[in-house]
């Protein structure tokens, strides 16, 4: 029995995909939740066999969360499940240690068969991300601003087009103000950016948060 457990925050996906999954005689979900600490308390106790995990959740970053999850159990197999398009989040979650990408658009015809490649141990990948990891060498030179910026700047890039003040960014990360004002600096340096307004509208333009 491949044991499931769902982090997402809409019910009613929830519901959805635990109705795809258990019509599956081998496989069940066997926990649910939104919130970082039960998930990481699954992951402690070792409840599942794989995690779904949403990248967008209202308390933490769904990459935040999986890089908990591998630094807890570097073992852990999870499928990062995400209404934004590959090209968005795919690689940058692959390399933070999961073992596939899938989309919400396509969860319906493939998550079966993501959960059995990955609880077999492979990783799985959509023919479209496959054939972009193909030609990665010719992707890095077309790379968008905010593709070379770490995952940390990712992250605070993110909190501060939602509107959060860098105090605010600096307790959620459990790292100073002037460390949160260090790595704003930096995004508008590589994003080539002079103020909050700017990367507010670049980070809309992209669609890099919901």
């Amino acid at each position: 029995m491949i044991k499931i457990f769902l982090a997402d925050d809409h019910i009613l996906i929830r519901e959805g995909l635990k109705r795809l999954i258990n019509i599956e005689p081998d496989i069940r979900v066997i926990g649910e939740s939104a919130d970082p600490v039960e998930i990481l308390k699954a992951t402690k106790e070792g409840d599942y066999d794989i995690l779904i995990l949403d990248i967008t959740l209202p308390q933490k970053s769904g990459l935040e969360i999986l890089k908990e999850v591998k630094a807890m159990d570097p073992s852990a197999k999870v499928l990062i499940l995400s209404m934004h398009p590959e090209e968005r989040f795919a690689i940058r979650s692959l390399k933070a240690g999961a073992y596939g990408y899938l989309t919400k658009e396509s969860a319906g015809d493939d998550i079966i068969l993501a959960i059995k490649k990955i609880a077999s141990g492979r990783r799985y990948l959509s023919e479209s991300l496959a054939e972009k990891l193909a030609g990665g060498l010719e992707l890095a030179k077309n790379k968008l601003p905010h593709e070379i910026l770490s995952d940390r700047e990712f992250e605070i890039l993110r909190y501060i087009a939602q509107g959060k003040a860098l105090t605010e960014i600096g307790e959620e990360l459990n790292i100073s103000v002037s460390t949160v004002g260090t790595y704003r600096s930096r995004i508008l340096d590589k994003l080539k950016l002079s103020n909050n307004a700017e990367l507010i509208l670049y980070v809309l333009e992209n669609h890099l948060i919901d």
